[in-house]
């Protein structure tokens, strides 16, 4: 059986448009390059035609990896989350004790991390290590970067 991937509604939501876009318009965009490659003739030395067959490739790869995530996922009810713990949608509140800074990330699904964004996944090292915890717990974490000490200062959602 398939591992369930926790996503928030708003990454479902963001997943299921992405994949309508790939199958609707990107599939036709990709259909008439290939169209238009092959009308250049000989396919054996048509660079434009390998490129869009290769750039099909991709598009389709990605559409399969879209719905096999979609099958998996479990929507997490933020409603039932509460701020006692750190749960996937937390917003948590961190005091940095390493680096002496403030930082704040929302643990998500895996597929919806994006660090620019200060959200972190509940598989990543800090996201894995917050689970659970509630406010004024300390956790020392081993990052890339070496071992790093937090302190949780807030949970929100």
């Amino acid at each position: 059986m398939a591992k369930s991937i926790m996503v928030t509604a708003e990454g479902y939501k963001q997943l299921e448009e992405e994949l309508d876009l790939l199958k609707g318009e990107k599939r036709k965009e990709i259909a008439e390059k290939i169209k238009v490659a092959r009308s250049y003739g000989d396919l054996s030395e048509n660079s434009e035609y390998d490129d869009a067959k290769n750039e099909q490739a991709i598009l389709e790869a990605r559409i399969a990896t879209i719905e096999a995530t979609l099958k998996v996922a479990v929507i997490i009810d933020e409603n039932s989350i509460t701020n006692e713990t750190v749960h996937v949608g937390s917003v948590v509140r961190l005091e940095n004790i390493t680096a002496g800074r403030e930082v704040t990330y929302r643990i998500t699904g895996s597929n919806e991390a994006n660090p620019r964004e200060s959200k972190i996944s509940d598989e990543s090292p800090v996201g894995k290590a917050l689970l659970g915890r509630t406010a004024g717990d300390v956790i020392e974490v081993e990052t890339p970067a070496g071992v790093m000490g937090f302190k949780v200062l807030e949970i929100s959602k």
